[in-house]
């Protein structure tokens, strides 16, 4: 018997896809609508603009697969809005360079994940450290 759906995703998968299905749901809703409206308030803005980089963090170059526990960073990362001051057309070299920093600089999360496979609150302060540290790194690169 095969499993199918999210009954074949690993709890931490599960864990920050919920959040990614309804906020893309959500996006292609408004983005539908907000052709057909000239004037858009602050908040309907923002929530295109983080559709706009949910979008670009599904984006796979071609034979080059992510791991599903970089895949879960990612999404956590979109998600809680840790993107949405970095460029739409910035958000794949971003990305990138976050996987890397968290192989090099966080195993401990990569390991945590795969292990407990789950996003439990030590390897979520990881995420986060690593996400604030990488974003340190490239604005004084910038």
């Amino acid at each position: 018997m095969s499993r199918v759906g999210s009954a074949a995703q690993i709890k931490a998968m599960k864990q920050v896809a919920g959040k990614l299905k309804l906020e893309l749901a959500q996006f292609d809703e408004l983005a539908a609508f907000s052709q057909f409206a000239s004037d858009l308030d602050k908040a309907t803005q923002l929530q295109l603009e983080r559709g706009r980089r949910l979008r670009e963090i599904l984006k796979q170059p071609q034979f080059s697969p992510i791991s599903v526990t970089e895949q879960v960073a990612l999404i956590y990362t979109a998600t809680n809005g840790f993107l949405d001051d970095v460029p739409v057309d910035k958000v794949l070299e971003f990305t990138t360079g976050l996987r890397r920093y968290l192989n090099t600089n966080k195993p401990k999360f990569i390991e945590l994940v795969k292990q407990e496979k789950k996003l439990g609150d030590e390897a979520t302060n990881l995420l986060k450290e690593a996400i604030a540290e990488y974003k340190q790194t490239m604005m004084a690169a910038a």
